[in-house]
């Protein structure tokens, strides 16, 4: 793989007009600066190298139209998409279209993948669809999923569907639901957990999430739906959409989810690796929302992966 350097050779002035307004400036910089490390742009932003209709501004500032940014002289490390984007993650996009119209595709994304590159990782969910639509003049996630997960992701291709989509997931207007394999035999039959959740960084620097009374509120719906001698099949329905909500309320309940590396127990997690789980059993399955334009309702379904569903009938059921 090779990275090449350019340097910009002097300050950019970038008019903002509805093709890319209401989203934050660090998301904005991400996208236009591409292979710059998001430790960089944010430094810049701090040092008040850039600027927003000459001022300083935080990166979570929403850019409006007709706004003026300036982006100041910064080495751009470019690298060629088709020799870091695996052939595998090409592969499962082209076969994992749920739904696709003019303003928006969902995808059935792979367990595995990171939704965007960074962090250390080379490639994600996002840069590989845009190596495969190499014509699409906008396509930006509209929401995240664990890299670990697999199911239904939503990706906009205009930006006016991004705000729109957006705006229903911050209003509770799109409902989703997962399956999640628990570990051990979970006596209720339905349960709401409402801890409120806070994030946190371990001390190896990963991002962790701890209930905590100071954190946000969060609330997940579990309902049972197949008890097994050493695991329950629950579907769980998040009312918020907390980072690790669904992993850290479901070990809440001394249940954690079969292959959760950083929430689960490790015996657990080894017991169940040696059955052939070789992932966490967690799948978006399913998306349920009103059209943005037309409001037509909206019902996607992502299926159980086969590999999941394969370990699921050797699991005595009770």
């Amino acid at each position: 793989m090779t990275i090449e350097e350019n340097q910009t050779p002097h300050v950019i002035y970038v008019e903002i007009n509805e093709d890319n307004c209401d989203q934050r400036l660090d998301n904005f910089l991400i996208a236009r600066l591409k292979g710059v490390p998001k430790s960089r742009i944010y430094r810049i932003v701090r040092k008040g190298e850039v600027r927003v209709n000459k001022g300083r501004v935080d990166v979570k500032y929403r850019l409006a139209p007709g706004d003026i940014v300036r982006i100041p002289p910064i080495r751009v490390a470019e690298r060629s998409e088709e020799s870091f984007v695996p052939q595998g993650l090409q592969a499962a996009l082209q076969q994992g279209i749920l739904f696709e119209d003019d303003g928006f595709i969902v995808i059935n994304k792979p367990a595995g993948f990171a939704v965007h590159g960074g962090s250390g990782v080379s490639s994600g969910i996002i840069e590989g669809l845009r190596l495969l639509r190499p014509e699409a003049r906008f396509l930006e996630l509209v929401h995240r999923l664990d890299k670990d997960t697999s199911g239904c992701l939503l990706i906009a291709k205009k930006r006016s569907a991004l705000r729109k989509l957006q705006e229903l997931f911050r209003n509770s207007q799109i409902q989703k639901t997962y399956q999640a394999l628990l570990a051990g035999q979970w006596a209720r039959k339905k349960l709401i957990v409402t801890a409120p959740l806070l994030k946190n960084v371990s001390k190896g620097g990963e991002r962790i999430v701890v209930i905590s009374p100071s954190g946000k509120a969060a609330e997940t719906l579990f309902k049972r739906l197949q008890l097994y001698r050493n695991a329950t099949l629950v579907e769980a329905s998040p009312k918020t959409g907390r980072t690790h909500q669904i992993r850290v309320h479901a070990a809440s309940l001394g249940h954690p989810i079969v292959g959760d590396d950083r929430y689960g127990a490790d015996e657990t997690n080894k017991l169940f690796k040696n059955k052939g789980y070789k992932r966490m059993f967690l799948h978006a399955e399913t998306l349920r929302f009103l059209h943005p334009v037309s409001e037509e309702p909206m019902y996607i379904t992502a299926p159980l992966p086969p590999q999941l569903a394969n370990l699921l009938t050797h699991e005595e059921p009770i």
